[in-house]
């Protein structure tokens, strides 16, 4: 599944302005050089007819030749010298603008550009899905338990583990989530119902945590805590499920303490009597 990557999406603006300029600089050169050709065609021109029929005239002939019509008027010998060199003037200039559009045309940014288009129609009807913040082996475990049912949005920085998330069929979006909004706006935070924060730094957990209740003040929000003190912060940033990691495990450890049957070790083997060597 595409990816739609936050990452690209200044660069690509950057490159779409590139673009824009490069594209009036080339106009601009054809309009001085279809100029520049009327103008020494009407003063080549050796008839007694007016200069503003000279003018048209050369424009006439001119634009024939940028448009490679071919329907000239006839042509006095220095003419034809100057359209000749007038022609190769344009055949580079426009084949530099060919070489140029294929290049942008076949351009990573390009590419992204148009995943990009076709990861917002994804986007656009998401209601009541559950965003995972994070790639790593935590997250990865949190999307394998979730149901088949729940439509699952994976934010993920970086690009081999938001690659990894995309491969298992899940809709991601790169970028960062502590850093960037637009990364929300784009996983639809605003109609989530569930936010499961994966990251492992302290302050990045809270920065999302802040965030992201901050965009949608009724998402239950989970994430973990290294300690008590610092779940509490978590519960006042907008938290609703904070997992303090050491109070579950030993939680767990003691539920099987007294659950589980105790397990005896294997008797050591002995040794035969009646074995003979």
């Amino acid at each position: 599944m595409p990816i739609y990557r936050i990452n690209y999406i200044r660069r690509a603006q950057q490159d779409a302005r590139n673009r824009r300029l490069q594209l009036i600089r080339l106009s601009s050169l054809f309009a001085i050089i279809l100029l520049a050709t009327a103008l020494g065609l009407a003063l080549l021109d050796p008839t007694n007819n007016p200069l503003p029929t000279k003018f048209f005239d050369a424009l006439w002939n001119a634009t024939n030749l940028v448009t490679t019509l071919g329907d000239f008027t006839p042509f006095t010998d220095a003419q034809k010298i100057f359209m000749i060199a007038a022609s190769f003037t344009i055949m580079v200039l426009g084949g530099y603008a060919i070489t140029q559009t294929i290049n942008w045309l076949t351009s990573p940014i390009a590419a992204i550009n148009r995943e990009n288009r076709h990861m917002s129609r994804n986007f656009e009807n998401l209601r009541d899905h559950v965003i995972v913040i994070g790639y790593s082996p935590l997250g990865r475990l949190v999307t394998d338990r979730m149901t088949s049912s729940e439509n699952v949005v994976v934010i993920e920085n970086r690009e081999d583990l938001a690659n990894q998330a995309s491969e298992h069929g899940l809709l991601v979006v790169q970028g960062d989530a502590g850093l960037d909004d637009e990364v929300f706006t784009r996983a639809g935070i605003d109609f989530a119902k569930a936010l499961v924060v994966t990251s492992e730094s302290p302050d990045r957990k809270l920065a999302i945590t802040l965030m992201a209740h901050a965009r949608n003040a009724n998402l239950r929000i989970a994430v973990t805590a290294e300690n008590d003190s610092r779940g509490l912060l978590l519960r006042r940033a907008g938290a609703t499920d904070v997992v303090v990691a050491d109070d579950l495990i030993a939680h767990t450890l003691v539920g099987h303490l007294y659950t589980s049957p105790p397990v005896s070790p294997p008797a050591p083997a002995q040794d035969d009597p009646n074995q003979t060597e």
